[in-house]
């Protein structure tokens, strides 16, 4: 068992993994075998991201150190750099369930694309290193209130998402299939989407 999931985010920055222009696919995995099903995902030469954060953990002996582990053990990323059929084949091909995520629960319905850019803020939002953030489930996601926004100014500038708040403080909300990210972000820095694309 691993605990550096970064070996599956390569070293490439988002921009660079998403200049392509191919769309990315959110995976539900319905064993908690996040590393496992990875490895073999990686075997098979399929591209993925998977969100994670540092932490620290203690052993029996009190010793303390630092780790990274996946946000969440349910979920991942996977790019679509092949047919949807090659995907699925080799999906169904490793020992663990998974599934590729649908735009709704309604049957027969299509699965969910994410675009590259969006998937590039949304890379650039989990960066590990970046504190003051927040991972919500997409249903806690969607109860948020706010406005969609640009950001102008400041070390987010140029990401996009919805400017929502909580305990007092300004937040930039990404959503993606399954998961959603929140990072502190200066009300003064972000104007309205619709601000920005008037002539």
């Amino acid at each position: 068992m691993i605990d550096n999931l970064s070996f599956y985010n390569t070293q490439l920055s988002p921009s660079e993994r998403t200049a392509d222009g191919k769309p990315w696919l959110a995976v539900r995995l319905f064993v908690p075998r996040i590393e496992d099903i990875a490895h073999l995902l990686a075997d098979n030469g399929i591209e993925m991201f998977i969100p994670i954060e540092n932490t620290t953990v203690e052993d029996s002996e009190h010793h303390r150190r630092h780790i990274q582990r996946p946000v969440l053990r349910n979920y991942l990323f996977v790019k679509k750099d092949r047919s949807l059929m090659e995907i699925q084949k080799t999906m169904s091909d490793i020992p663990f369930p998974t599934a590729l995520m649908k735009r709704t629960n309604i049957p027969g319905d299509k699965f969910a694309e994410i675009e590259a850019n969006e998937m590039k803020e949304f890379m650039i939002m989990c960066n590990p290193d970046i504190t003051m953030k927040y991972f919500l489930t997409q249903e806690q996601a969607q109860l948020k209130k706010g406005t969609e926004v640009l950001v102008k100014y400041g070390p987010l500038k140029g990401l996009s998402g919805k400017l929502v708040r909580q305990s007092k403080r300004y937040f930039l909300l990404k959503e993606v299939p399954g998961i959603a990210v929140m990072l502190k972000v200066g009300r003064w820095c972000c104007k309205p989407l619709m601000e920005t694309k008037a002539p």
